[in-house]
């Protein structure tokens, strides 16, 4: 009988004699002294021997040796020889398993006959298994180091057909191993169980092999160690050990996840035993979550794992869910993310099954329900990525019906208040879980409220007639069986139990636009059954309406979402607006709308997301309706959408979006060939078709004659801005198509043209002469009584908007000029190029005319005639001017006369639109009235006129920025003016001037800074804007510019609120940590040159909103001295206290400690200045009190003399004639008791300590006497002046005894 073979712990350690009957090598080989033919010779042998003899002979001592020789070295041999070893060892090892059967036969036998066959099968079947799996590790060791792969992967083309291919054995391999496991060993070793190092050793190495990413990615490879682990793990008890195993691998390796948790179902599956899923969460379970806060990636690992088992296993999973509850408390929320992702696994698989006992049902319920529960908790977790994740969660388990109507409405609340949350990710996840709502709502396609009231109304009537005795307000408002159904085939949908009878009668749960119209036939509704039905329709009417006013409720938001800076919050709007407009939810369309002005965007995926949703809405059906959404769009659209109706419009025109078809069809809108159609439908359609024009010339080409005969003919008088569009597309004609128009009716056009400018417009003597400028200068108002104020203003319009076109006229010719000139130095350079070089002469010659500046003689002359050319507009020659010329003095006269423009303010409107037009084409004609100009853009009553002057004062800053300059500060004022509209010009403006520098910004940005808070939340999001566009110019010059809007801000009538707010976010806009570290410093230093304690709020309020680094929180400590003496305000101590908290998040450990230090010492210091102030505080009452009494002593011993003076014998008091003198002392005392009362009131006190019985008469009694004295004037007088001597004589003796 041949020795027993035990697994050695190393490959070597099978050479060592252990004296104890054990099989090992006793004459290994040296293969590497061998030659290639002995080598081969031997490798020969030993698969000879194997394949010869009985599967035994691994046994003999010879072939031992040798097998282990070349083990030993087996990533040495050559691949052949590694090919015929393996495949001998295998092919052994894979015939000797089904032998293990015949052992029940030996078994049966005489004990001694079996005993002997049994060792042997166990000798060989351990001695095959170790070889086998030691090759397998020693060849993935090898192939690691040297990056075998990579050569492979990169020569595999190259390869010889006999070359080593090792992947396919490597399946092999392991794939028996796993079968051999899976055999009744208990056969071959002892009833109690396998020997723990067989077992040991195969999960060892087949762990090991785990760690290799490589070896998963082969799919037999991983099947088979995923059996292996399984069987080891559940099959032979090694629980313990491959658990820690598990854990190990997961929080190392991130590739390992989804193969573990396939091995952990396999092994449940195959064996019916989920002992190893449950010994891994209950590990998982025990580990204390703040292990994870340190082990990120552990932490991300392990959410992976549970989420996947609970895929795989829900049913197990829900048994242990109440293990991993506790997690959600832990401050990891990696952890809390997979825990939601587990809830939401088991909520929509584990509890499919609903058969059972009704107890365990309901209990599977109130299970369910509380997952649900807590994920609607979850949807307010602290850290974004959690609530992210919770909010996707909840739109996969409504795409897969797993949300109980009775949640439905809470949720989608939930939903539409994390679309105000500040994570972009929330806002995305929000948006996506209310499409999904809506795709999947259980209440019909269609969702208006009015629907649904008035079908609720008629179905709430039948109710009471189908009850007539008892209330059912109750039960028509409590949803009885919605809370605790849920999932699958267990959601009710409110209509489950309605199924037939809604078959029949109602289509599509509760179709409102069907029940509708029932109601508007014959007044009446279907009949969907009996009482218990009928309620439950109506509860099913009312959680729709609920549904339908939350998803309402929410199309403010998502209107201001589509301006959010964030593309995705822009685009899953957009996708979510679509959606609601499909469902027909009210106000959706009129917000869609807005979404036109960004295609401006310069996002691209901002601008698909606007183009395809435009063509999806607008183009995407018939030629007809298209055309006719088209007109209806470019009627409601005001300024601003027309101009990105435009574009948007030219770009499908130009990509073929736009069909012929629907061409054709704006052309009959326009042309009135379709029944019913309007004047303002013509002019719509023929807008569009000016739109379309712009990206192909054609399209107005073919109908010239309609432009002419439709839009300048009967209609333009029902609809003027018919004429106007009909010119705007006469400006859109191509070249070609303007002269076919002159030749053919050029002339019946420009009289047309005329006709609309001058007929029955304007009066033939409209300016009045130089009598009617004279009276007009003087200041008459009546003047006017003669000429139409509607007819002058309308004249001026024209007459400016004359001159403006010449001056545009004239910057036309000149950049035509410029550019033919470039084009011909472009040629030149280009001839020469081609010819060779230029002669020395004529490059010398050009060099000399650069020196001298004749080279800019035509720039200058072009400038000269340029520059002549806009004077003669206006100013005209010294003796002779133009219409335009005579209209200026007239139109300066009239804007001046301020009491003619206050009575006819429409034409001030006219007047100074005008001037401003002309101030823009003349310097001189500018700088006249530039003081007028802003008296008028200060004073003007009417908000038009004023918002008119401030969008002139920037073109004026652009044209004229010297002459506008000094009065920089005037532009900044119209900020402040009290109109709306004006304050938004104003805002438009000087962010244009500003951003494209042509305007400094000056000591007055703060005022652009208060506009951040205005009560408009357009003008609020402008000046947001304005600071955005501005953060990313250059260096950020609000870094600059902060400490100064601080200091001005501060000293504003600001709300506290208003302020902060002002702050934060331009701190905000503050991203460099050099400039955030600057700014440290420049504050602190400005606590040393304040004095008022709001300001030093203000201050450390500032300080507590930056990002402090490292360099920053050292920058405050050594400024210490700086703000010392403010740290006794409580207010700022909190801000200085916020900035500590912070600064201990992020900080190292030496930093921490110093930060530690820190506080110490600002509390300290914070305590010294509040006992400093209480001592000085009270220093100060008690001085107070001493001069209260001091005044009190000399009150009362006044009053004392005044009393002794006026009794008389009998004790009498003896009122004076002059009752002034009593009057005074009484103010005096008066005077005394208020201070001393405003001072803790020390009075009482005193009048106790007196040593006398003396009564201290108030000042309020009046004192009385029963006989008065009539005594003489002169008696009164000389009374009064011994009073007073007594008095001071009595102040004297008090202060020396004080002293």
């Amino acid at each position: 009988m041949a020795p027993s073979f035990e697994f050695p712990e190393t490959l070597r350690g099978l050479e060592d004699d252990t004296q104890d009957n054990r099989l090992f090598a006793r004459n290994p080989i040296d293969i590497a002294s061998l030659p290639p033919s002995q080598l081969d010779d031997l490798v020969k042998g030993v698969s000879f021997d194997l394949s010869d003899k009985e599967l035994f002979c691994i046994e003999e001592q010879d072939v031992f040796d040798r097998v282990y020789s070349l083990v030993r070295v087996y990533s040495r041999l050559p691949a052949t020889c590694k090919l015929n070893l393996v495949e001998s060892l295998r092919s052994n090892l894979s015939v000797l398993l089904p032998n293990v059967d015949s052992l029940s036969r030996a078994s049966s036998q005489s004990q001694e006959d079996a005993t002997p066959v049994v060792a042997s099968h166990r000798n060989a079947f351990k001695i095959y298994t170790f070889f086998l799996l030691t090759v397998v590790l020693n060849e993935e060791v090898t192939i690691s180091s040297s990056n075998y792969m990579k050569v492979t992967a990169s020569t595999r083309k190259k390869q010889p057909k006999n070359s080593w291919n090792w992947e396919p054995q490597r399946g092999r391999i392991l794939n028996l191993i796993a079968n051999s496991l899976e055999i009744k060993l208990a056969l071959l070793f002892s009833p109690t169980g396998l020997e723990e190092n067989y077992i040991s050793f195969i999960a060892k190495n087949a762990f090991s092999l785990f760690e290799n990413a490589t070896v998963l990615k082969d799919s037999d490879t991983k099947d088979a160690l995923c059996r292996i682990i399984g069987a080891c793990a559940t099959k032979y008890q090694y629980m313990a050990q491959s658990c820690a195993s598990i854990m190990h691998l997961v929080h190392k390796y991130d590739f390992v996840v989804t193969h573990i948790a396939d091995a952990v179902a396999g092994a449940e599956k195959k064996y019916a035993d989920g002992s190893l899923a449950n010994s891994l969460i209950r590990e998982i379970g025990r580990t204390n979550p703040k292990d994870y806060i340190k082990d990120t990636v552990g932490a991300e690992n392990v959410g992976r794992l549970l989420v996947e088992l609970s895929d795989r296993l829900p049913k197990l999973m829900s048994v242990n869910i109440g293990l991993l509850v506790p997690h959600f408390g832990g401050e990891s929320y990696k952890i809390r993310n997979a825990l939601v992702g587990v809830l939401g696994k088991l909520v929509a698989k584990a509890f499919i099954d609903a058969e059972g006992e009704v107890n365990s049902k309901s209990v599977r319920l109130r299970t369910k329900q509380a997952m649900l529960e807590i994920l609607l908790e979850r949807c307010r977790d602290v850290s974004a990525y959690t609530r992210s994740r919770v909010l996707q969660i909840w739109a996969e388990l409504c795409e897969e019906h797993c949300v109980s109507i009775g949640l439905w409405n809470e949720l989608a609340e939930v939903a539409a208040g994390r679309l105000e949350d500040k994570s972009a990710m929330v806002r995305k996840s929000a948006l996506n879980l209310l499409i999904m709502m809506l795709q999947h709502n259980p209440f019909g396609p269609q969702l208006r409220k009015a629907s649904f009231e008035a079908t609720l109304q008629q179905y709430k009537k039948k109710l009471k007639e189908l009850e007539p005795d008892t209330p059912s307000e109750n039960d028509m408002n409590r949803l009885p069986s919605f809370n605790n159904t849920s999932g699958n085939n267990e959601v009710d949908d409110l209509t489950a139990g309605l199924n037939k009878v809604q078959l029949d009668s109602l289509p599509d749960s509760c179709l409102p636009e069907m029940e509708e119209d029932l109601i508007q036939k014959d007044g009446s509704v279907p009949d969907v059954g009996n009482l218990e039905q009928t309620r439950a329709l109506v509860a099913s009417l009312e959680a729709g309406l609920r549904f339908s006013k939350c998803i309402s409720a929410t199309i403010p938001t998502l209107a201001q979402l589509m301006a959010s800076s964030s593309a995705t919050d822009v685009e899953n709007t957009i996708n979510l607006l679509m959606r609601c407009r499909q469902f027909h939810i009210d106000s959706s369309e009129a917000c869609l709308h807005k979404m036109l002005p960004l295609v401006f965007s310069q996002d691209k995926s901002i601008y698909e997301a606007v183009e395809n949703a435009f063509i999806t809405i607008y183009i995407k059906k018939n030629p007809v309706e298209a055309a006719k959404n088209l007109i209806n769009l470019a009627i409601e659209s005001n300024i601003g959408d027309l101009a990105a109706l435009e574009y948007i419009v030219g770009a499908l025109v130009s990509k073929g979006n736009i069909s012929r078809g629907a061409v054709s069809a704006l052309w009959d809108f326009f042309c009135f060939n379709i029944s019913g159609t309007t004047a303002v439908q013509s002019c719509g359609a023929l807008s569009i078709l000016c739109m379309a024009s712009k990206s192909s010339s054609t399209v107005l080409s073919s109908h010239l004659q309609d432009i002419i005969d439709i839009g300048f003919g009967r209609w333009a008088k029902i609809e003027p801005l018919l004429a106007r569009t009909a010119c705007i597309a006469l400006q859109r004609l191509s070249e070609d198509d303007r002269k076919k128009l002159l030749l053919s009716t050029g002339s019946r056009v420009f009289g047309i043209l005329e006709s609309l400018v001058t007929g029955f417009w304007l009066s033939e003597n409209i300016c009045g002469g130089e009598e009617l400028q004279n009276e007009i200068g003087s200041g008459s108002v009546g003047i006017l009584a003669t000429i139409q104020v509607e007819r002058l203003g309308r004249y001026l319009f024209v007459v400016s908007h004359v001159a403006m076109n010449q001056l545009l006229y004239i910057e036309s010719c000149l950049r035509k000029v410029q550019k033919q000139k470039v084009g011909k130095e472009k040629i030149n350079y280009d001839f020469q190029q081609a010819n060779g070089a230029m002669p020395a002469d004529s490059s010398k010659e050009i060099s000399i005319n650069a020196e001298l500046g004749l080279t800019t003689s035509e720039d200058a002359i072009l400038d000269t005639l340029s520059d002549k050319a806009e004077k003669e507009i206006i100013g005209g020659g010294s003796l002779e001017r133009n219409l335009i010329g005579h209209c200026a003095p007239f139109l300066s006269k009239l804007c001046r006369n301020f009491s003619l423009m206050q009575k006819y303010q429409e034409l001030q409107v006219s007047a100074m639109l005008a001037l401003c037009r002309f101030m823009i084409i003349d310097a001189n004609f500018c700088d006249t009235n530039l003081q007028l100009l802003f008296t008028v853009v200060e004073s003007a009553p009417s908000e038009i006129v004023r918002s008119n002057c401030t969008i002139c004062l920037g073109d004026l800053a652009v044209r004229f920025p010297n002459l506008l300059e000094p009065w920089t500060e005037n532009m900044y004022s119209r900020l402040k003016d009290p109109s709306v509209s004006v304050r938004k010009n104003a805002v438009l403006v000087l962010s244009h001037l500003i951003l494209n520098d042509m305007m400094k910004v000056k000591g007055y940005i703060n005022e652009m800074a208060i506009r951040l808070e205005d009560e408009d939340e357009r003008i609020s999001n402008l000046a947001k804007l304005f600071f955005n566009e501005l953060s990313k110019k250059g260096s950020n010059p609000i870094y600059n510019l902060l400490p100064d809007i601080l200091g001005k801000l501060s000293n504003q009538n600001l709300k506290r609120e208003s302020f902060c707010n002002i702050m934060q976010f331009l701190i905000g806009s503050i991203k460099k940590d050099k400039q955030m570290e600057s700014l440290v410093e420049k504050l602190c230093n400005r606590f040393s040159g304040v004095t008022d304690v709001r300001q030093w709020e203000y201050i450390s309020y500032c300080l507590s909103q930056l990002a402090f680094t490292e360099k920053g929180m050292k920058k405050l400590m050594e400024s210490f001295k700086t703000y010392e003496h403010v740290l006794s305000e409580d207010s700022v101590m909190d801000h200085f206290k916020s900035i500590i908290n912070k600064g201990k998040k992020f900080a190292k450990p030496e930093l921490k400690l110093c930060i530690e230090e820190f506080e110490d010492k600002l509390n300290k210091f914070h305590l010294e200045k509040k006992e400093q102030e209480v001592t000085a505080k009270n220093a100060q009452i008690h001085q107070q009190k001493i001069d209260s009494m001091e005044d009190f002593v000399v009150t009362r011993n006044a009053s004392e003399a005044n009393i002794e003076s006026d009794i008389d014998e009998d004790g009498e008091v003896i009122d004076p004639c002059n009752e002034g003198m009593s009057n005074s002392v009484n103010e005096t005392s008066k005077t005394a008791h208020v201070e001393s009362q405003e001072h803790s009131v020390v009075s009482s006190d005193l009048s106790e300590s007196e040593p006398d019985d003396t009564e201290i008469q108030s000042p309020n009694v009046v004192l009385r006497a029963h006989e008065r004295s009539k005594k003489s004037f002169a008696c009164i007088i000389k009374k009064k002046h011994q009073v007073k001597a007594k008095v001071e004589s009595v102040k004297v003796l008090q202060t020396n005894q004080l002293l």
